[in-house]
């Protein structure tokens, strides 16, 4: 089956969507989907310049929506006409998988980064070579096949062009500070960049009763946006010292906890000598930089730590539906950080997400479908 998707030919070129790009038959546990949107992520363009590399020519995309067109013989749980978000994939038979942790799923690697399905056979082909794809899916196409497992399903009354980037830029945010750091209310917290990923953090600490919930960034427009979302505080770094500024705040302590979504060693850095005695800061950033602590003098003296937490150590199956009940409370208004643009706009649509122009680009794929009125 040719379908038309968007291919980055070779390291650091732009997108060509083509429409001669043959899609794999539906396997016994695949779904094939109708694609309605998808969101554009850092983690694509960090792998379209090269800063990590699954394989060239590549399909990139991993937060799209879509309609269930067909299921293989061993589905059970979805059917022709089912909505659903995509989202990683886990086996769900090595042991972390089994402690619910999919996560750490001991083939994560294997499955979601190595450029080929599941089973090891290519997911894309061009007149008859492989083309590598993401997260065992690749969400920017017009129809893609996936494993059950990549897929939650959701009411037909989600908006599926709003939707796509809550199977990873959100997930990976609010399950930072929901699943990982588990602050508990009355705590403090500061989010370090004002992206998609920081604000989905910074509201998850609000959700999660955090007195203080402090946004900081070096963008007006932004910084506005995030107390509109609900940050109590708001620091322009470029205007004043973050660090000092956060222990003013906090009776010259520090905060609870921090999350750092730059990835720029210097802001690291603040992220962790913010932190008040104890406290823990969450590194989520994909980055090429290193950044240089002294275990002793930045970690040990005060109790502090520092650690990585991949997709927001999220089960997507539950945490996706819960932060669309979010939604639906007016307590996670992830949507007021996304701007629609036309397929065939994704370059520019890249680059106003590289710019910061626009928090959150959703690639419009679908542009018949309507929301459930």
């Amino acid at each position: 089956m040719k379908i038309k998707a968007a291919v980055v030919p070779e390291v650091g070129a732009d997108f060509e969507v083509r429409d001669d790009v043959e899609l794999h038959a539906v396997g016994p546990t695949d779904l094939q989907i109708h694609m309605v949107a998808s969101g554009i992520c850092h983690s694509d363009e960090a792998i379209r310049k090269g800063d990590a590399s699954l394989g060239y020519p590549v399909v990139l995309g991993h937060e799209g929506a879509g309609i269930v067109e067909k299921v293989g013989s061993q589905v059970t749980n979805f059917k022709p006409g089912d909505h659903v978000i995509l989202s990683f994939y886990s086996d769900g038979m090595c042991d972390n998988c089994l402690k619910g942790i999919p996560t750490q799923c001991r083939s994560y690697a294997k499955y979601n980064l190595s450029g080929t399905r599941a089973d090891g056979e290519d997911h894309f082909q061009i007149d008859g070579k492989h083309v590598s794809d993401m997260f065992n899916q690749s969400s920017f196409t017009t129809t893609t096949v996936v494993d059950q497992r990549n897929a939650v399903k959701v009411d037909e009354s989600v908006d599926l062009r709003k939707a796509g980037p809550l199977g990873c830029g959100y997930v990976t945010g609010s399950g930072t500070v929901f699943n990982t750091l588990q602050p508990k209310p009355g705590d403090t917290i500061a989010v370090f960049g004002t992206g998609a990923v920081g604000l989905a953090a910074m509201m998850a600490g609000k959700i999660s009763g955090c007195i203080k919930v402090i946004a900081v960034d070096i963008v007006p427009e932004r910084l506005k946006l995030a107390q509109e979302l609900g940050a109590t505080h708001a620091i322009n770094s470029k205007e004043e010292n973050a660090v000092e500024k956060i222990r003013e705040l906090t009776n010259g302590y520090g905060v609870d906890w921090t999350v750092d979504t730059t990835g720029i060693p210097a802001v690291i850095k603040d992220s962790v000598a913010a932190l008040a005695q104890g406290g823990t800061c969450a590194a989520i950033a994909v980055t090429p930089h290193l950044v240089e602590l002294s275990t002793w003098n930045d970690l040990c003296v005060d109790d502090k730590k520092v650690v990585g937490v991949n997709m927001g150590d999220s089960i997507p199956q539950v945490d996706i539906p819960r932060l669309i009940e979010f939604n639906k409370l007016g307590w996670f208004d992830y949507e007021k950080t996304e701007k629609f643009y036309d397929f065939e706009d994704i370059n520019q649509a890249n680059a106003d997400s590289v710019s910061g122009k626009t928090i959150k680009p959703v690639l419009i794929i679908d542009k018949d479908y309507q929301p459930e009125a």
